[in-house]
């Protein structure tokens, strides 16, 4: 198993710092972005539990281990953001940032006298990202939003089934990902605008359903021109012929057959020239008229072997085509270790454990494990003598339950 890659300087965002509020899954996958790429990311968590995502899923003394992923390179402060007192050290790190991430119901920044109009005149070049259900502005803004509602709304939940069957989760929050992924690409740009023009700040507005409704290819196109409400299609991809999961003696595999060059020689592999040499078959729109012809003739020769062995064949023949990893065959796989994308990280509790690696792979300034994921409140000190405060300050805060 690969060790964290070594500290290398300088890092891409070297000098960025970023406050992080927020919890669970989009706002901090953001920061976890940053972070990783050399921000500073303090993130902000209520004294007491905490981040929620501390206790999700599996628990390894004390702590999820989806925890020590999500909050890797970051700093924390337990800070009681609902006190006036609290809320005033937040705009003094407010005022002393480049980045501010939150992913809180709209309003609820505004309500701590912490909105965009407040916090852009203590600091004229902060790049705010909020992350909501469904954005700063509409009518449903004021509706709460999780990531698996921004799924259903986005378009993608209708898609992710067996024809005729009730539509599933994809099985991982993609939808509050996404939405993080595009609030990190937003911070970026508005990062670059700052330098370049004038220093000025602006806000990034994402929207869970947003985020994921801008992946959905062409099911607006497709219905504006034809009318046509495109349907779930279990493992094949409509319109793309052949490209399905099918059916070996130990499994299934994923066989992405659909490129004209590729067809023919999947079809040659598989002892199948006289649909390999159709005219009618030599592109995609031929195919996809007999796609249920193709894939039978495909399924037909996949169920009497191995995944080993179609992967074999078709790997010789050059067709694109791949087994469903589970996370066993991720962890043994050397492709994965040969580019480092399972890391041995040191929890903070004195653990070792596997952690995915880091996306993407900058070849002058990669990103980095700098720092294992913090306790709750292990910063505020450090934090707090940064900005000023004494240690007769900080043990008053303390005392008052302010910070912890």
């Amino acid at each position: 198993m690969s060790t964290t890659p070594p500290t290398l300087t300088p890092a891409a965002l070297q000098g960025v710092r970023v406050i992080e509020m927020g919890q669970l899954i989009a706002g901090p996958f953001a920061g976890k972005t940053l972070g990783e790429f050399g921000a500073d990311v303090i993130k902000i968590e209520a004294p007491g539990a905490g981040d929620p995502l501390r206790n999700w899923r599996l628990i390894q003394k004390g702590t999820s281990v989806w925890w020590q992923v999500q909050s890797r390179n970051k700093r924390s402060i337990a800070l009681d953001l609902r006190s006036p007192e609290g809320q005033d050290i937040a705009r003094q790190l407010i005022a002393e940032a480049d980045v501010l991430i939150e992913n809180f119901r709209p309003g609820t920044l505004e309500a701590w006298g912490m909105g965009w109009e407040e916090l852009q005149k203590i600091n004229p070049g902060l790049v705010m990202l909020r992350i909501s259900g469904y954005g700063q502005t509409g009518p449903y803004r004021d509706m709460p939003g999780f990531g698996v509602i921004g799924e259903a709304m986005g378009g993608l939940r209708h898609l992710t089934a067996e024809p005729g069957r009730v539509p599933v989760r994809v099985g991982v929050s993609i939808g509050d990902t996404l939405a993080a992924l595009h609030g990190v690409i937003g911070v970026m740009m508005a990062l670059y605008h700052r330098k370049v023009n004038g220093g000025a700040g602006q806000v990034i507005d994402v929207a869970l359903h947003e985020a994921v409704f801008n992946v959905m290819e062409s099911l607006i196109p497709e219905y504006s021109a034809f009318g046509a409400v495109r349907e779930a299609a279990g493992s094949a991809l409509p319109g793309i012929a052949p490209s399905n999961a099918y059916p070996c003696r130990d499994g299934y595999v994923l066989v992405a057959g659909n490129g004209d060059s590729i067809f023919k020689r999947l079809m040659e592999t598989i002892g199948c020239n006289d649909l390999g040499n159709a005219p009618d078959l030599a592109n995609n729109a031929g195919r996809v008229k007999r796609v249920t012809e193709i894939d039978a003739a495909i399924g037909a020769w996949t169920q009497t072997r191995s995944i080993q062995e179609v992967l074999d064949a078709l790997n010789a023949a050059r067709v694109p085509v791949g087994r469903v990893y589970t996370a066993k065959d991720i962890f043994e796989d050397p492709h994965y270790r040969a580019r480092d994308m399972i890391l041995t990280q040191h929890t903070r509790d004195g653990d070792d454990i596997a952690v995915p690696g880091i996306v993407p792979k900058l070849s002058a300034t990669p990103g980095q494990i700098r720092s294992s994921a913090p306790h709750l409140g292990d910063d505020t000190d450090n934090v707090l003598q940064q900005m000023g405060l004494s240690a007769d300050n900080i043990a008053t805060l303390r005392q008052k339950g302010i910070v912890a």
